[in-house]
């Protein structure tokens, strides 16, 4: 049988790193109340130069590196992006173009905060059905240019970035006796909570971009609750139990979101990568951001067992269960 392994993982981040008390110079915050309700000390903001695509094609360069595979290995690159470049085409394409590949399928996938791991369950049933072999499953964003800079409740919270992992086909036996793989992704969405969080715009309806708006209080209940769902619903399907879980690698919105979903679980928080600090929200990119960040530290090791986890706009929710 095929099964869809993950074999390198890699991140990249704009080079402007802007602090809580920087950004309270121009927005009426404090690094207190940032850090006392969201977890958040630092985000990462692109410059003029820094796009989605460019971010996603330093991540992709990572991650092929740390596979060692050459970009003409990959026959398939799936974004997830809420910000691309350009309404269309799409972003996966210029990335596609940036790394000197003639040809492969290449497209992007919105589900916003839970786009990767959308865009994971796409490629790993392709690599499954024998649509493809190899490959590049990226989530990038630049939430910044969507944000409404005088609305503190919500412009504190998001940052930039892109992550990604080259994903392999390999004839594989049990992963959950101990073989590396993709064990099981299930995804969810419930369309009724559109405005709950939403941006207030788009080609067909304003024909602006338009900014991000969102209820926060609501957001944080319905996240725990479908997490935490999610999650055991996903270890049920690939015939595990969280006591099999070496580490949660969850979406970074806000640390106390994370240390609600630990505690349902029955999870020691230290089981669960957390880089919101660091990075902020970076939407579909902060799955992958955070899981390279603990590959590379060497908190994630080969053979151990992986949940990963995000809620977004949508509302959209998911899980995954990967032995690395």
């Amino acid at each position: 049988m095929i099964r869809s392994a993950i074999t390198g993982t890699g991140s990249a981040l704009p080079v402007r790193r802007v602090s809580n008390a920087e950004l309270a110079e121009t927005v009426d915050t404090s690094d207190e109340w940032i850090v006392a309700r969201t977890g958040i000390r630092f985000r990462h903001i692109a410059g003029p130069d820094e796009t989605t695509a460019t971010l996603a094609a330093d991540a992709a360069k990572a991650a092929l590196a740390a596979a060692g595979r050459k970009a003409q290995d990959i026959d398939l690159i799936v974004l997830a992006t809420a910000t691309p470049d350009q309404t269309f085409p799409a972003a996966a394409t210029k990335v596609q173009a940036m790394l000197g590949i003639d040809d492969c399928v290449a497209f992007d996938v919105a589900a916003v905060c839970s786009g990767f791991l959308y865009a994971l369950q796409v490629a790993d049933s392709m690599i499954r059905a024998g649509s493809a072999r190899r490959a590049l499953v990226i989530g990038a964003e630049t939430f910044s240019r969507i944000l409404d800079w005088e609305d503190r409740g919500t412009c504190v919270l998001f940052g930039d970035g892109a992550g990604a992992v080259v994903l392999e086909g390999e004839e594989s036996g049990d992963a959950a006796q101990g073989e590396r793989g993709v064990l099981a992704v299930r995804l969810h969405a419930d369309g009724r909570h559109n405005e709950l969080l939403y941006v207030d715009g788009g080609p067909s309806t304003t024909g602006t971009v338009g900014k991000l708006r969102m209820k926060g209080r609501e957001v944080f209940r319905h996240a725990v609750v479908n997490l935490a769902a999610v999650m055991t619903e996903t270890l049920d399907v690939a015939g595990l139990t969280s006591a099999d879980v070496d580490w949660v690698v969850p979406h970074q919105a806000n640390a106390r979101i994370l240390e609600a979903t630990a505690r349902k679980l029955g999870l020691d928080p230290a089981q669960v990568v957390v880089t919101v600090d660091q990075h902020a929200n970076t939407s579909a990119a902060s799955v992958p951001l955070a899981l390279d960040a603990a590959v590379r530290d060497g908190r994630i090791k080969p053979g151990q067992l992986l949940v990963l986890e995000a809620m977004g706009g949508g509302f959209t929710w998911g899980a995954a269960v990967v032995r690395l």
